[in-house]
């Protein structure tokens, strides 16, 4: 099986060049450590992430990792001009010799769309479009395209991807989307949820193996995996302590653009922190903390139940200090990570 990083950078109270001098360590341990991949969002105008700029971030991180394949997840595509984005992807996959696999999507938070002075109403429209303009640029010399927002004409590409005809693709939090267009996607919640919906997602790659729309032809085989937040400590107790308070840091972080635009976590489409309740949270999945051999349990079961190629985790959430991160990578490297990786 293999394993990787999901990151949103949440702000914990350090200076911009400290946070990101302590997370470039993050990952190239995880790299080291040998992990498979890491996820890095996009969110803007709020504490959850501190480099809403994810190419940015990973060019650096290009520069202090060897073999990790590094993901925007996603580029929240109406918020990115087509052109510069075609460039983008070039200059990264080139910058990390070929390990940048590109997320897309619209972006669920309308408060994120107008403080940029968009239309959310707009954006499932916008995203397609652009995602079309952004395939037509990284397969073809020169870019024609008339839409509703956008409109090129004869445009010289002069950027070529490292990967060709480009990094593989992403769609998070959709099996229907991605199952029917063949993304790699990844799925939050229990392991029997995770495992049905991954049971969906194959249906629907099958059903729809010859379809024109299938947007990752070059990938023979789309990817899903699972994901979660976890903590490990020494003791069980220890973790459920600390994994408690940062809990309560998370949730701050993640439900505050909403709470701005008076939407309460009980309206929002997708509410990851399950209400701010940590206890439900350890029920449902969407925290695994504990000890390493309570979580070395739970990456076995999810192996056995899901059949699955990918866990996708998250070690640095909420108020946990680098260090408390770190530790906790190491410790689920050696505890759960080691007997089930593969190459």
């Amino acid at each position: 099986m293999k394993f990787g990083i999901f990151d949103h950078m949440e702000q914990r109270g350090s200076t911009l060049h400290q946070l990101y001098a302590e997370r470039l360590q993050y990952v190239a341990r995880a790299d080291e450590a040998g992990f498979w991949c890491y996820f890095k969002s996009e969110h803007h105008l709020t504490p959850l992430d501190a480099a809403p700029c994810p190419s940015v971030f990973l060019a650096a991180a290009a520069q202090h990792t060897t073999q990790i394949r590094l993901i925007p997840l996603v580029y929240l595509l109406p918020f990115h001009h087509p052109l510069r984005l075609i460039e983008e992807v070039a200059m990264l996959d080139a910058l990390s010799g070929g390990r940048l696999e590109v997320g897309v999507g619209r972006g669920i938070a309308p408060p994120e769309h107008e403080m940029w002075g968009l239309d959310p109403q707009d954006s499932r429209e916008h995203s397609e479009e652009a995602l079309q303009v952004l395939l037509k640029g990284l397969t073809h010399p020169r870019l024609d395209h008339r839409g509703r927002f956008y409109s090129f004409e004869d445009v010289p590409m002069e950027m070529r991807p490292y990967q060709q005809p480009y990094p593989p693709l992403w769609y998070p939090g959709n099996v229907d989307v991605a199952g029917s267009r063949c993304f790699n996607t990844i799925i939050g919640g229990p392991i029997p949820a995770v495992a049905q919906q991954a049971k969906r997602f194959h249906e629907l790659l099958e059903q729809h193996a010859d379809d024109t729309t299938r947007v990752n032809p070059h990938v023979q085989q789309p990817m899903v995996g699972g994901v979660t937040r976890i903590y490990v400590a020494e003791t069980d107790e220890e973790a459920e302590r600390r994994g408690r308070q940062a809990w309560a840091a998370y949730t701050y972080n993640i439900t505050l653009l909403w709470k701005r635009a008076g939407i309460m976590p009980s309206e929002m489409p997708l509410d990851p922190s399950v209400g701010g309740d940590f206890d439900r949270a350890m029920q449902v999945g969407a925290a695994v903390v504990g000890s390493p051999s309570r979580v070395a349990d739970h990456v076995t079961r999810y192996a056995e139940e899901t059949g699955l190629p990918l866990l996708v985790v998250s070690c640095a959430w909420g108020d946990l200090t680098h260090a408390e991160s770190m530790a906790s990578l190491d410790r689920f490297v050696e505890g759960a990570m080691a007997p089930l990786a593969v190459d």
